[in-house]
């Protein structure tokens, strides 16, 4: 079956040769040329991944991620003019997987889709569908849930999966190049700095000391999160 890919876009110039380009590597296009379209599409078929071009005519795109990513778990690759790093971080904090900025090569982002689809579709180990606790910290991997003291964490995919890999890690370091290739993929095509940003946002999450964080930062090599010792069945 293929992958259907919901194409978000309101410039046909662009929408129409790249839902060809799409259907030639093997995917599904549905188009959408506005934001409340993009939602009912989104609600009706159940796309794998939403391709969404922030600059809609009826709404700011990133409303458009934020009540996709209240509604569940589908993949985001946003497309936009907008390329600062602020623009970057924003983008991501809301929860997309990835963040390509116009003008793009439909090569570039057929391969940028494929790698999140792939992620996405990364099974779990059975060491992963054990739940853990460490410290006040409870992580469900099956579930993917992760509470601190009780309450649910409200974690991006990037940011569960960054927790999941440094806890089944716990007490030793995980390196950069290990996370990078385990949560966002080794054809991951931006800047590393989004690693740094994602530890930020959990350790806020996370509610950690600034100077005694879970998350700890190995200089020069990578994160490394509590001891096992610390942990209990």
């Amino acid at each position: 079956m293929q992958p259907r890919i919901l194409f978000v876009e309101d410039e046909r110039s662009i929408s129409d040769p790249f839902a060809r380009a799409l259907t030639r590597a093997g995917f599904e296009p549905v188009t959408a040329r506005t934001g409340r379209e993009a939602l009912a599409l989104a609600r009706r078929l159940d796309p794998d991944l939403v391709l969404l071009d922030l600059n809609l005519p009826d709404t700011d795109g990133r409303d458009v991620a934020r009540e996709l990513r209240r509604r569940g778990d589908t993949p985001i690759v946003m497309l936009t003019a907008r390329g600062t790093e602020m623009d970057r971080i924003v983008g991501l904090e809301l929860g997309a997987d990835d963040y390509v900025v116009k003008p793009f090569s439909a090569d570039e982002v057929i391969a940028r889709i494929r790698a999140v689809l792939r992620r996405a579709r990364r099974p779990a180990g059975p060491a992963q569908l054990e739940p853990v606790k460490v410290g006040g910290l409870s992580i469900d991997f099956g579930a993917r849930r992760a509470t601190v003291a009780g309450t649910e964490l409200q974690l991006s995919r990037k940011e569960f999966d960054l927790l999941a890999e440094l806890v089944r890690n716990a007490g030793h370091v995980v390196t950069r190049e290990h996370l990078m290739d385990r949560v966002w993929d080794e054809n991951w095509f931006g800047s590393t700095k989004t690693l740094d940003t994602h530890v930020g946002w959990l350790r806020r999450k996370l509610g950690d000391d600034p100077t005694a964080p879970r998350i700890h930062t190995v200089r020069g090599v990578g994160f490394r999160f509590s001891a096992p010792e610390e942990m209990a069945p």
